[in-house]
């Protein structure tokens, strides 16, 4: 893929996705919430870290490079 590419991708990602993947993740914890109580602070923020980590992953490559010049 090009780097032009990547740079719409990478945009389209971030302006769609990433905020469609906040609502989930809310979503996710707000269950967790009403399934098992809630939780403690450190839980909660081990989940969001480890989601804010799962959704990068399949994108990696899209991102690489997208700062650096042609």
């Amino acid at each position: 893929m090009d780097l032009k590419a990547r740079k719409r991708w990478s945009l389209a990602i971030l302006l769609i996705g990433l905020p469609l993947y906040i609502v989930v993740a809310v979503t996710l914890v707000n269950w967790m919430d009403r399934a098992f109580g809630r939780q403690p602070i450190l839980v909660e923020l081990a989940v969001y870290i480890g989601l804010g980590i799962v959704w990068i992953l399949p994108f990696r490559r899209v991102f690489s490079g997208i700062g650096k010049g042609e």
